[in-house]
């Protein structure tokens, strides 16, 4: 019985299980965790933070429409443009529909790349008191009057460890830092410090997509293509009609500034492509990195995949054994 095998029954004694599909842009989670989620009977649930925002399905490739019928999905497109999401609500929505998959008798399956998402359901997350809006208006500002490396150097002064941990042209982390010191005058590595919201009880198992970078890079380079001929364009017109904030999370997804500027006329259509192209390089690089230097799931419990995962079908029945066995081999 597949909800015995996973401490879903409530009769076995050990905790729930929840799987974790992670990886860089373009490494083939949504495929993986699809997948999975026929084979277990499973519930996919997002755990990339541009992938919740609703009006922009496109540009996050986000699972689609047949995608979700096929199997149950959650935490896709859950949030409006406008409201920007954050991780300590991410990870509270979560936990909230893996309790609802446990009912059910599904296994939860947290797919994206957002590693601070799965560091903070796993380890706990520090609860940041709400911070002023004059102190975000002025890191605002600030951002806009001085630039992301600019007001990274002043943090490096004011924050030097929260600062080391960011890099210089992340405007968005930039800021947010900056308005958690101005607000409660303690950086945002020192919060983090103090966990205050413990560890779920849940037991983790994780599957690590890691391909090599220039095979992730060739596949961005053709799905960005992908999404122009989709209607990336006209996804981001409808965006840019709404007027918002420019520092909103929605509004730096990759793809966005970049058409945003092309329908403003400020830039040619391959220009914007090309430079998309190249910013989303740059973050498979982080991603790469974080995920290298972190730890998703204890000694024995990551499986990690060196390959691209484009079709599910490319998978052989014994790779897929593999995968059943490595999480149905739960202590």
């Amino acid at each position: 019985m597949a909800q015995d095998f996973f401490g879903l029954d409530g009769l076995s004694g050990r905790l729930p299980l929840a799987i974790f599909v992670a990886g860089p842009t373009c490494s083939g989670k949504s495929a993986l965790a699809m997948l999975l989620a026929e084979r277990l009977g499973g519930v996919v649930i997002n755990a990339d933070s541009m992938q919740i925002y609703r009006e922009l399905r496109i540009l996050t490739a986000r699972p689609s429409e047949a995608d979700e019928a096929q199997v149950p999905h959650a935490l896709y497109g859950a949030r409006a443009a406008a409201e920007p999401g954050n991780v300590a609500w991410w990870r509270e929505a979560a936990l909230g529909e893996m309790s609802d998959a446990h009912a059910r008798g599904l296994l939860p399956i947290l797919c994206g790349g957002t590693g601070l998402y799965f560091s903070a359901l796993r380890n706990g997350l520090s609860e940041i008191p709400a911070i002023d809006p004059s102190a975000r208006a002025e890191a605002r500002a600030a951002l806009a009057t001085l630039g992301p490396h600019a007001l990274h150097a002043e943090l490096t002064v004011r924050d030097p460890e929260t600062a080391a941990r960011l890099h210089p042209s992340d405007s968005q982390r930039i800021a947010r830092a900056y308005e958690v010191l101005l607000s409660t005058g303690r950086g945002l590595a020192s919060w983090r410090r103090h966990v205050t919201l413990p560890p779920p009880p849940w037991r983790f198992r994780a599957i690590q997509l890691d391909p090599p970078r220039a095979e992730l890079q060739a596949v961005a380079a053709l799905r960005f293509d992908r999404m122009l001929e989709a209607g990336a364009e006209d996804e981001v017109r409808l965006l840019a009609e709404q007027a918002l904030d420019p520092a909103l999370p929605a509004m730096r997804a990759h793809g966005v500034p970049e058409l945003a500027a092309h329908l403003r006329g400020e830039m040619a259509l391959d220009a914007a492509r090309n430079q998309a192209v190249a910013n989303t390089h740059h973050y498979i690089k982080r991603q790469a990195t974080w995920f290298r230097h972190h730890e998703l799931a204890d000694e024995g419990h990551l499986h990690t995949i060196h390959a691209q995962i484009a079709d599910p079908a490319q998978l052989s029945e014994s790779g897929i054994a593999d995968l059943t066995r490595f999480i149905r081999e739960v202590g």
